[in-house]
């Protein structure tokens, strides 16, 4: 299971090919508002699910399905999210299951998406991950399994967490389009 242009290898090689420490930033995030943030609406079960191999490969672009299938990094500053500042949801580009919101996204300096947390903590799981050469804690999406990107411990207080995410992974939902879409139990997170 290659990627299928020469174009999607290239947008790999230079994390790959260039130490991939993967989401790494000596320097310190701004930090967050205080503001608590509403809890997220709970998924009804079933709400989400994971297409099979071949349906997945369909519908992905051959960078997305290599991050999201096979565990590769996107090259950093060169990704769609990692300089969008628009209000609204990331959600799991594979089920749609929603993920991270943008109120607690921030500037890393990484040249990743990076949240302070997920919408809500069963919407990914954690497993070690021990390549390259190192320890990091890996990230993936809930329901559909998706390889997300690292959880790091250098992000701003109060949970000094950093979820550096790769944006292949993700599908944004502005605000004014998470009722069209599917989403308007979500509104009440960017009241």
């Amino acid at each position: 299971m290659g990627l299928r242009s020469a174009s999607a290898w290239l947008a790999l090689v230079p994390v790959i090919a260039g130490g991939a420490a993967g989401c790494r930033s000596g320097q310190t995030p701004p930090a967050p508002s205080t503001q608590v943030a509403p809890e997220a609406p709970a998924v009804p079960k079933g709400a989400y699910s994971k297409p099979s191999r071949e349906e997945i490969q369909k519908k992905l672009t051959p960078l997305q399905y290599e991050v999201t299938q096979n565990e590769a990094t996107e090259a950093p500053f060169r990704n769609t999210y990692f300089n969008h500042h628009e209000e609204g949801l990331y959600v799991d580009i594979v089920t749609g299951e929603p993920l991270f919101s943008s109120r607690d996204k921030f500037d890393s300096g990484t040249g990743w998406p990076s949240f302070t947390r997920p919408i809500a903590a069963e919407r990914v799981t954690m497993r070690r991950d021990g390549t390259l050469g190192m320890e990091r804690v890996e990230v993936r999406s809930g329901v559909g399994d998706s390889h997300l990107g690292h959880l790091f411990d250098d992000g701003p207080a109060p949970t000094n967490k950093r979820y550096c995410i790769n944006s292949a992974a993700l599908r944004f939902v502005p605000v004014a389009k998470l009722e069209a879409e599917g989403y308007g139990a979500y509104k009440k997170l960017f009241e």
